[in-house]
């Protein structure tokens, strides 16, 4: 099989730039010491074939394409048991891999960058780093610090857990198709929190309830829960909105609230 036809409704743009493909491959750092690579949606192979020559890891190739998987099966005929055709999103992590440490790498389809982000955040203790790139309006959103008006859920959750660096930018004409906006390539390593000061599922409920209506203040966006603002050194939060928070405030917050 020679040749994989991108398909639209897996938002499929394939990389054809070689050394746009090293650069995201020597983002990976060993952070956590993992032995094992999962590039998620390889399609053509462009940075399998580095993953491959690299003797740090062992890479595993994961694709819903049936497509793409019958051509990098073709390709790299040594590799077949590592190539896997299965959603990510769906996937037990760490039953297929033992409970061991994994990083995750991928050209991601721009479609479900948001849900491949939760799914790294919900195999936290399990992934120790992610290189990947992103639409770049997701990027700069993850990265986004408080007070931006980018600053939303992803931000927040993935900051309490991740260490997250800006790699650089990918223009359209190296992908085919070229999308019709900027790429960016972003890298997260695990942070040292083991777990949070505070309920962490409430914690989730408390920062997905305050951007749900984040252009009110969390005295109103947050109505729902009852926080105990006049109760606790809380209280001057209570006038502020959701994106002008730290991941610390909203620890904080969720404190006062399990009191």
């Amino acid at each position: 099989m020679n040749k994989v036809r991108p398909k639209k409704h897996l938002g499929q743009h394939f990389l054809r730039d070689e050394v746009i493909a090293n650069r995201i491959v020597g983002g990976l750092t060993m952070h956590g010491a993992y032995n094992k690579v999962i590039e998620v949606g390889p399609g053509t192979g462009v940075l399998s074939k580095i993953l491959l020559q690299d003797s740090r890891f062992t890479w595993w190739g994961m694709d819903v394409d049936s497509e793409s998987i019958e051509y990098l099966r073709a390709h790299f005929p040594f590799h077949t048991d590592r190539i896997i055709e299965q959603d990510f999103l769906r996937v037990n992590l760490k039953e297929m891999f033992g409970g061991e440490k994994i990083a995750v790498i991928g050209n991601f389809p721009y479609n479900i960058s948001s849900q491949i982000l939760f799914k790294i955040l919900e195999y936290r203790d399990y992934v120790t780093e992610m290189v990947g790139m992103f639409q770049k309006e997701v990027a700069m959103r993850v990265i986004a610090g408080p007070g931006g008006k980018v600053n939303g859920i992803l931000s927040i959750l993935c900051q309490a857990y991740f260490e997250i660096e800006y790699l650089f930018q990918v223009d359209e004409h190296v992908f085919d198709p070229p999308p019709k906006v900027k790429s960016s390539v972003i890298r997260f390593k695990r942070n040292s929190v083991k777990q949070l000061a505070c309920d962490e599922r409430k914690f989730f409920i408390v920062v997905k309830t305050a951007f749900n209506q984040r252009r009110k203040t969390l005295r109103n966006s947050l109505k729902s829960i009852q926080v105990p603002w006049d109760e606790s050194e809380i209280g001057l939060l209570s006038g502020k909105r959701a994106e002008e928070l730290r991941v610390e405030d909203f620890v904080q917050i969720t404190l006062a609230l399990q009191k």
